[in-house]
C-alpha cells in the first residue's frame, strides 16, 4: 500500500466513525437501535450500494471475536459487582442450560418447518441462542430496570457468549458426529476453564496495580483494560474460555478499589463504542441485500420460534429453582437481545466449510435486524406494562471527578413524582444515611443548594452524592419516604424493591 492509499484508507475510516457517532445520536433520539445503523451503514459501503467489495468471511470471524472480547471487557470494567452478585446463580443457569434449551428447541422447528438437516438445524439454534452483550449493556445504561433484573440480564449476556461459542464450534465439525457425554465434558471444562483464569488473571492484575506507580496516570485504564485482554487471550490458548475469562477478570479488577475508576470506565466506554462501531460495519459489509430476500420468511420463523417458545421455555426452566417473580421472568423472555454475537457465529461454520452455512449468514442476519427493530423500542412500554419501572428510581450520572472517585462515592439523580410523599418533607427529616446528601435542588429549571431546613417539592430533582457502601441504603430511604412520607419507619416502610 502506497502512502496516498494509506491517506485514503484512514479518511474514508475516519468519515465513516464520523458519520456512525453522528448517527448513533440521531438514531437514539428517534428510538432507532444503533447497531441497526452501524449495520446499515456498512451496507451502505458493500457492493450494493456504494461498491466496496468485502467477502473474506475468515477476517470478519477473526476480527468479529477480537471485538466481542472488547466489548466484554467493556461490560466487565463498567460492571458493579453489587449488582450482580446476587443473581449469580440464575445468571449462569440461564447462559448454560438456558442456551442448550433454547438451541434444542430452536432446531427442533427449524428442521421441521424449514426442512434443513440437523447439522444445520443445530447450528443456527446455537448461533441465535445467546444474548448479545453490546445490545444488553446499551439497553441497561438507559433503561432505569430494578437492580435485580438488570444485573441478571447483564451477567447472563456476560457469560452466555462462552457456551454459544463453544456449541456452534461443536457443531461445525466435518464429518458431524456429536457425542453427548464428551460434548457435556468438554463444554463444563472450557467454563470452568475460563472463569478460572478470568478471576485469578483480575486478582493477581489488580494487585500488580496497586503496588505499581505507573508514571503518568492515563496508563492506568491502559493496563486494566490489557489485563482484559490478557486473561482473554490465555485462556483461549489454554484451550479454555476465552470470553468469560475476559468478562470475569474486567469484573474484579473494576470492583477491587483501583485508583482512577472514573478515567478507566470511560476508557473503557470509549473502546467498546469503537469496537461495536467497527464490528457492526464491517459486518454489513459482510453481506449483500439482494442475497437476504429469499430468506426472510426462514429468518421471520426462526425468529419467532426463538423470541415466542424457545426463550420463554428456557427462561422457566433455567430459574425454577430460583423464585424469581413472573413478571421479570416475562421481561427477562423479551428482553434477549440478539446483535452482533449471532451475526459472528454465523461465520463459524462458514470457515470450516460446513455445507449450507452462508444460508445460515443470511437467515441470522435479517433475523438480527427485524428482531431488533421489534424488541429494542419496545422494552421501556414493556419494562412499564410489568411494573418494573418505579418512579421513585435513582439514576447514576457519570461525571469525571477526582474527588468523588478518591471517595468512591457516586452521583444520583432523583425525580419527585406528583404522587410522592416526599412532598412538603424538610432535608432533615429525611435523613439519609451518612454520608449521603442532597447536595443541589433543580426547580422550575433553577438551582439551588439546600439546607436542613429546605423543603422538598413535587417535580423537583434532587442530585445525591453517596458513597457505594452507602447508596442501597439511600435510595431504601427515599422510596420509605416517597410511599409514607416522613413517619415511614412506624408503618413498617423500609423502601424494599417491589
Amino acid at each position: 500500500m502506497s502512502l496516498q492509499q494509506l491517506y485514503l484508507a484512514l479518511l474514508i475510516g475516519g468519515l465513516v466513525l464520523l458519520a456512525s457517532i453522528v448517527g448513533t445520536r440521531v438514531a437514539s433520539r428517534i428510538g432507532f437501535p444503533s447497531l441497526l445503523f452501524f449495520l446499515l451503514v456498512g451496507v451502505v459501503l458493500g457492493e450494493d450500494a456504494l461498491g466496496l467489495q468485502f467477502d473474506d468471511v475468515e477476517l470478519s470471524r477473526n476480527v468479529g471475536t477480537a471485538a466481542l472480547a472488547v466489548i466484554l471487557i467493556e461490560g466487565g470494567l463498567t460492571t458493579r459487582f453489587a449488582d450482580i452478585h446476587n443473581v449469580l446463580a440464575p445468571a449462569a443457569a440461564l447462559a448454560t442450560v438456558g442456551v442448550v434449551i433454547s438451541t434444542l428447541i430452536t432446531a427442533v422447528w427449524a428442521h421441521l418447518l424449514l426442512g434443513i438437516d440437523w447439522q444445520l438445524a443445530l447450528l443456527l439454534g446455537a448461533i441465535v441462542s445467546s444474548t448479545d452483550a453490546a445490545a444488553v449493556f446499551s439497553v441497561l445504561r438507559v433503561l432505569p430496570l430494578p437492580r435485580r433484573v438488570a444485573g441478571l440480564l447483564e451477567a447472563e449476556s456476560g457469560f452466555n457468549d462462552a457456551p454459544g461459542v463453544i456449541l456452534v464450534l461443536m457443531f461445525s465439525v466435518t464429518p458431524f458426529v456429536v457425542e453427548p457425554a464428551g460434548a457435556v465434558i468438554d463444554l463444563v471444562g472450557e467454563l470452568l476453564g475460563g472463569v478460572a483464569a478470568g478471576v485469578a488473571i483480575g486478582y493477581l492484575g489488580a494487585v500488580a496495580l496497586r503496588r505499581i506507580a505507573l508514571p503518568a496516570s492515563g496508563l492506568y485504564p491502559i493496563a486494566t483494560f490489557g489485563l482484559g485482554l490478557v486473561a482473554f487471550a490465555a485462556a483461549g490458548e489454554a484451550h479454555a474460555s476465552g470470553f468469560i475469562a475476559a468478562y470475569l477478570s474486567a469484573v474484579v479488577l473494576a470492583n477491587s478499589g483501583l485508583p482512577h475508576r472514573s478515567a478507566t470506565r470511560s476508557f473503557a466506554e470509549g473502546v467498546g463504542w469503537l469496537a461495536q462501531i467497527g464490528l457492526f460495519v464491517l459486518l454489513g459489509l459482510l453481506v449483500n441485500p439482494s442475497d437476504l430476500a429469499g430468506d426472510l420468511v426462514a429468518a421471520v420463523v426462526v425468529g419467532l420460534v426463538l423470541l415466542l417458545v424457545a426463550r420463554p421455555l428456557s427462561v422457566v426452566c433455567s430459574l425454577v429453582w430460583f423464585r424469581v417473580p413472573w413478571r421479570e421472568q416475562i421481561f427477562l423472555s423479551w428482553a434477549g437481545l440478539r446483535g452482533a454475537v449471532p451475526i459472528v457465529l454465523a461465520t463459524f461454520p462458514v470457515v470450516s466449510g460446513v455445507a449450507g452455512s452462508y444460508r445460515l449468514l443470511n437467515i441470522v442476519f435479517v433475523l438480527v435486524v427485524v428482531f431488533t427493530l421489534v424488541q429494542g423500542p419496545s422494552l421501556r412500554p414493556v419494562a412499564n406494562w410489568l411494573r418494573l419501572i418505579s418512579r421513585e428510581s435513582t439514576r447514576e450520572i457519570q461525571v469525571e471527578a477526582a474527588p468523588l472517585d478518591m471517595l468512591d462515592a457516586e452521583l444520583l439523580t432523583m425525580t419527585v413524582q406528583a404522587s410522592s410523599r416526599l412532598h412538603n418533607v424538610t432535608i432533615v427529616e429525611l435523613r439519609l444515611p451518612d454520608p449521603a446528601v442532597i447536595t443541589l435542588i433543580i426547580r422550575d429549571g433553577h438551582t439551588f443548594v439546600p439546607v436542613p431546613d429546605t423543603r422538598i417539592e413535587t417535580g423537583d430533582e434532587l442530585l445525591i452524592v453517596t458513597t457505594s457502601k452507602t447508596r442501597a441504603a439511600a435510595e431504601s430511604r427515599l422510596r420509605a419516604v416517597s410511599r409514607r412520607g416522613k413517619l415511614a419507619y412506624w408503618f413498617d416502610e423500609y423502601g424494599e424493591v417491589e
